[in-house]
């Protein structure tokens, strides 16, 4: 009798070990794990109109073509409100993966949410702001900012643009009347004189551009040093219960970079129509048709995250600081890289 008694605990720990072995595997492995429960949506968002990848992969239904065989449904979130309400969305549970510049996905990680990078959306040399102004102002350059009304977004890339182009003129943002206002106000308020500068990015300037109305004293392209990366940001939860999925997102992530590089008069033309904005002002930002889309948390990425990072913290707009170990989480993506080699 004593001696069966003995072996039970031990079946017991063999069986939990073995378990334990084998859900282990399939977290590193990114292959479906027969004890994850199945969803039937995935949600994924974007700052409006939408990143690059998003669209190409909504409007080709990329990711409504690979989760389809699972009976799962793909739901698209254009946020209008900036990257930052995206990814409040995502640290409370309403989506599931979201596309941000770098400065939303930052301050949500450093806010201690349950976010992780999970790769990058674009990180290239044409991801600057401009900065604009009428083309009668008499100002010239951006040391002539100084004392004037200038909108941009706070938060974003924007700010971090004019935050950065004033620093190199000897300048800081103390130095300007920063107002945060979107370019469906501050195009307008430019135009009528309420206002004498505007960040924004190159395309949303396009419009004015091609009337004559603006002129442009900042070139973003000038400093590509200070290009940060976009994010690929996933719900911590939903990473942690759905590794399959997440993996496969990510290489449908790829093939829409790869396939963009390779068609880049069709993405063009998809970017143009879904946006509304003029192919000649999409193209203006892709010069060499290059679309630097490229998902790979590279250590370069990781270096300029940091130092979109100082920039947060000097102009007070996050709150804590970035764990780097526990917000990057690059190993789907890694191994999505493996299983296809390439850029």
């Amino acid at each position: 009798m004593t001696d069966k008694k003995s072996k039970k605990p031990l079946v017991i720990g063999s069986f939990l070990l073995v378990t334990i072995l084998v859900v282990a595997g399939y977290a590193l492995s990114g292959k479906p794990n027969p004890a994850e429960k199945k969803v039937p949506v995935i949600r994924i968002g974007s700052t409006a109109p939408g990143h690059l990848k998003f669209i190409l992969s909504q409007q080709k239904r990329l990711w409504d073509e690979e989760f389809a065989k699972d009976g799962i449904k793909v739901e698209y979130y254009p946020f209008s409100g900036g990257g930052q309400e995206a990814m409040t969305a995502l640290a409370t549970g309403g989506l599931d993966v979201a596309y941000t510049a770098s400065d939303p996905a930052l301050r949500t990680a450093a806010s201690g949410a349950n976010v992780k990078l999970i790769g990058l959306s674009s990180f290239g040399k044409n991801g600057g702001s401009d900065i604009a102004v009428r083309k009668d102002s008499p100002i010239n350059s951006v040391k002539d900012l100084k004392g004037k009304k200038v909108a941009y977004l706070t938060g974003t890339v924007r700010h971090s643009t004019i935050a950065k182009a004033l620093k190199h003129e000897g300048l800081s943002l103390k130095d300007i009347d920063g107002l945060n206002l979107a370019f469906e106000a501050s195009g307008p308020a430019l135009m009528r004189g309420d206002i004498d500068a505007v960040v924004e990015g190159r395309n949303t300037f396009t419009p004015l551009l091609e009337t004559g109305s603006i002129r442009i004293i900042h070139d973003g392209r000038s400093h590509p040093e200070w290009s940060s990366p976009s994010a690929i940001s996933a719900n911590g939860d939903f990473l942690k219960k759905h590794q399959s999925l997440i993996k496969r997102l990510l290489k449908i992530d790829l093939e829409a970079a790869r396939w963009a590089d390779a068609h880049p008069a069709e993405t063009i033309k998809i970017f143009s129509e879904t946006t509304k904005k003029k192919e000649s002002a999409v193209q203006r930002d892709y010069p060499d048709n290059m679309f630097y889309q490229y998902p790979r948390i590279t250590g370069k990425a990781i270096e300029a995250f940091k130092a979109e990072e100082a920039f947060l913290k000097d102009a007070g707009l996050a709150n804590g600081s970035v764990d780097y170990v526990s917000w990057i989480d690059s190993r789907l993506i890694d191994q999505v890289y493996a299983e296809s080699p390439g850029k």
